[in-house]
């Protein structure tokens, strides 16, 4: 089974807001959970055990100030430093799986090529997982010259938005440009070497984030617009502009991002949305790149959501090898399948960090 990197998945925040022991297999958390009735959003389907079984090998995780309630206003925290605070407590959630030989941070290309080639050459029997550290959401950033503060802590990667507005700039939902203090933020971000991850931007913010940002972007976890229409999609001219300036689009599982007409909590699953679903997204960027450089995977797999919104063939995180697959079968070559399945994304961070 070829090594899988996924460059979006919110481990520490269902470890700490939905109260999961991630180390356990996803059967077994499916289990305990059934005895409660309402305390998260549906089946989960991602663990460390899961990862492991799957050959998901790397991952972009992530911190995120975010609470999962149902009255929208009580979704944010309260005070910025209350923001700060549950951002510090993810990382220290990470940490204490690094301190157990679980879990290796990868922040640098010495850790990087390390990590690569000891999975490579070993499989995985007995190898930490790799991490490399994100925030989605800038909430907890309290002014822009804390982004020092966070590089020294281990954060590699920033996407500034989430859903709604915040201190720096607007995100999914919410039209609007970059704040009073979000050029001071990017220009900062650029000096310390951060990563800046677009996803969630909302359009005109996504536009001047790029006119001010000069280093390395990448997005996370998206589709297109093209074939699902959101603003939380990238439209075609998004996606062009991100393939000039080297970036890498990881293709997102949430039902509804694959799906037209998907309503949460509303449309059931089917065999309407499944992981060939998923590819057409993936092969969308790859007719515009005329390549398949530009493409990965950012699953965003339980992110606030279960089985229930996932691709229908999709049972846990284990089947992504399931995509490379489906691109196998349209005609995709042995080496553009591990392209998208793990290398650019490495072959990314190997230019970024070189």
């Amino acid at each position: 089974m070829t090594l899988i990197f996924d460059a979006h998945l919110d481990m520490a925040w269902n470890a700490l807001e939905f109260n999961r022991d991630l180390m356990l297999p996803v059967s077994e958390i499916r289990q305990f959970e059934k005895q409660f009735s309402n305390i998260v959003p549906g089946e989960n389907t991602v663990s460390w055990t899961e990862l492991r079984r799957g050959n998901v090998f790397l991952s972009i995780c992530t911190l995120i100030a975010r609470l999962s309630r149902k009255e929208l206003p009580r979704t944010f925290y309260q005070s910025r430093e209350a923001d700060y605070a549950a951002a510090r407590g993810q990382m220290a959630y990470y940490q204490a799986l690094v301190e157990r030989g679980e879990l290796r941070l990868i922040k640098d290309l010495e850790s990087l090529n390390n990590h690569v080639a000891s999975w490579e050459q070993n499989g995985s029997e007995n190898l930490p997982l790799g991490y490399i550290l994100s925030m989605e959401g800038s909430q907890p950033v309290q002014s822009p010259e804390q982004i020092h503060h966070w590089y020294e802590l281990g954060m590699r990667i920033l996407g500034p938005s989430h859903y709604g507005e915040n201190p720096y700039c607007f995100g999914t939902g919410t039209p609007g440009g970059l704040k009073a203090d979000g050029p001071a933020l990017l220009k900062e971000m650029d000096k310390a070497g951060m990563i800046l991850d677009v996803t969630h931007l909302a359009d005109q913010s996504f536009w001047e984030a790029l006119d001010v940002f000069q280093g390395p972007v990448l997005a996370s976890h998206h589709n297109c617009r093209t074939l699902v229409e959101s603003d939380r999609q990238l439209a075609d001219e998004q996606i062009k502009v991100l393939i000039e300036r080297g970036a890498v689009i990881g293709a997102a599982m949430d039902a509804w991002m694959l799906q037209p007409g998907w309503k949460r909590g509303v449309t059931q699953p089917s065999d309407a949305c499944t992981l060939e679903t998923v590819v057409d997204h993936i092969d969308h960027v790859c007719q515009i790149a005329g390549n398949t450089n530009h493409c990965g995977i950012g699953s965003d797999l339980d992110g606030g959501f279960g089985k229930e919104q996932s691709p229908y063939d999709l049972e846990t995180i284990a089947d992504l090898h399931k995509v490379g697959e489906i691109l196998k079968a349209r005609g995709y070559s042995d080496a553009d399948v591990e392209g998208i399945m793990y290398r650019n994304w490495v072959e990314f961070f190997r230019r970024v960090w070189a």
